[in-house]
């Protein structure tokens, strides 16, 4: 049996989990999530809580278990509390700001980068320097995060770029002339 997969996962107060067929739907106060559930993985709510099981005892089935079971607790905390991630750009003229539904970027290219901001998930630009990216689905929330991130990974030598808040960039020496 599955260490995490034989876990059941608890359903808060105001939280509703219902099962049809392959597909697990969550609703709670900040939004609602679905997600479709593999053949020989098995999903029933019962007195609160999700139980998560599986059919067979082979390998496909085993690594499923604790998969589908991690998948719906992070979709239990996604519509209680929410995800939330945070960038940080650095550098001389590099910001960002909003306008509208797009995100736009000056990252030392010689255009701006618009970012068309998807269904589902919030950004907000407290400072020019600064990106908050929030919403329900934990996947889409990271995937934003790091799209943004990719426009201008922070490089080595000067530190200029997105990163994550927080991130430590390991700087490495320039060239030295003799």
């Amino acid at each position: 049996m599955s260490r995490v997969g034989k876990n059941p996962v608890e359903l808060p107060a105001g939280v509703t989990a219902e099962v049809g067929g392959n597909t697990v739907k969550i609703k709670g106060p900040k939004g609602e999530l679905s997600l479709d559930v593999a053949p020989g993985i098995s999903v029933e709510v019962k007195d609160g809580r999700v139980l998560v099981s599986r059919a067979a005892d082979d390998k496909q089935s085993r690594a499923l278990h604790g998969t589908v079971r991690s998948l719906v607790a992070n979709m239990v905390k996604g519509v209680t509390q929410g995800y939330r991630k945070e960038l940080e750009i650095y550098g001389v003229g590099y910001k960002a700001r909003m306008e509208g539904r797009k995100l736009v970027l000056n990252l030392g290219y010689s255009h701006p980068i618009e970012y068309m901001i998807p269904e589902g998930v919030k950004i907000t630009v407290p400072k020019p320097e600064d990106v908050g990216i929030e919403g329900v689905d934990k996947h889409l929330v990271g995937q934003v995060a790091d799209r943004i991130r990719s426009f201008a990974p922070a490089e080595p030598y000067k530190g200029k770029g997105v990163r994550y808040k927080g991130e430590k960039i390991r700087r490495k020496a320039g060239k030295t002339v003799a």
